[in-house]
């Protein structure tokens, strides 16, 4: 399938431990797939219960309705380009983080932070 402008697959950049990294590779060999094609069927199948946990529930609800919010501090072109190639161009605020909870550190437990 050839991909047009709006179909197009971004490129991330993501650091594997390396037990991880050898698995990965011997799926990629043994089936005769790339890397890239697992990778991305882990993220697609994880990242909802990914975002349940970490994003506020009206936020999900949103992603959940096809409706994806801007990603806090990016940069959003608002408008296409005009004829001289500018666009109309917004930067979307930094939402606060949401504060980690702490555990409760049992008795004869090592705290970890």
């Amino acid at each position: 399938m050839r991909r047009s402008k709006e179909n197009k697959l971004e490129v991330v950049g993501v650091r594997l431990d390396p037990a991880i990294a050898h698995r990965l590779r011997l799926l990629a060999s043994v089936t005769g797939r790339k890397q890239s094609v697992f990778l991305q069927q882990i993220i697609e199948q994880g990242i909802g219960a990914i975002e349940e946990v970490n994003l506020p529930p009206e936020m999900v609800e949103q992603i959940r309705g096809g409706n994806l919010p801007p990603v806090p501090g990016e940069t959003v072109t608002v408008s296409e380009p005009d004829l001289f190639g500018t666009a109309s161009v917004e930067a979307v605020p930094k939402m606060p983080r949401r504060p980690r909870e702490k555990r409760r550190v049992e008795e004869g437990e090592r705290p970890t932070d």
